[in-house]
């Protein structure tokens, strides 16, 4: 058998913050992987206090995603990325900034995370992965294991337009 490679995907971010975006944060991502093509509109996190007593109050949830499609099997070093630049805007060891790296595919949201579980899968480099939301019927179907926030219809809408740009951006890299 020869290997094929793999179908990229969309590489997306959730975003949680009290302050925004920084300027310089999006100018040292799109360094890493590319321009960022999307940032959508905030939605206020209040699915759980999860992150209160290191981020503080008013967490919103947003999400930024690129268009040079990835190989989903760079989704460790990804990770390990972006880990690095959360470090660089804590305060006293408190994370300010929260970057979540996804993937988005035909069929599903691909969420890298440091913490494992039964129904997560080693990626390289002590991380993670889950299938986060299936595709399914014109819409997402969510597991018992995914985020309350990613269960919600906002977020799932947001999800369905990167979803359309992923499937339009792939169209015109073949």
């Amino acid at each position: 058998m020869i290997p094929r490679p793999y179908d990229k995907a969309m590489l997306f971010m959730g975003v949680l913050s009290v302050r925004g975006f920084p300027e310089n944060l999006k100018a040292r991502l799109e360094k890493l992987f590319g321009p960022v093509s999307v940032i959508t509109p905030s939605i206020p996190f209040d699915f759980t206090d999860y992150y209160n007593s290191e981020m503080g109050e008013g967490i919103e949830r947003f999400f930024i995603a690129f268009d040079n499609l990835v190989s989903p099997d760079t989704l460790a070093d990804i990770k390990t990325a972006t880990d690095e630049l959360e470090l660089d805007y804590a305060i006293d060891g408190n994370r300010h900034i929260n970057l979540d790296p996804g993937l988005i595919t035909e069929g599903n949201v691909i969420l890298a995370t440091t913490k494992n579980r039964s129904h997560r899968i080693a990626i390289g480099r002590s991380l993670y992965a889950e299938v986060t939301l299936i595709y399914h019927s014109h819409g997402f179907e969510s597991f018992p294991w995914t985020y309350a926030d990613y269960r919600s219809e906002a977020v799932q809408n947001e999800l369905l337009m990167l979803r359309k740009r992923y499937l339009s951006l792939r169209k015109l890299s073949k």
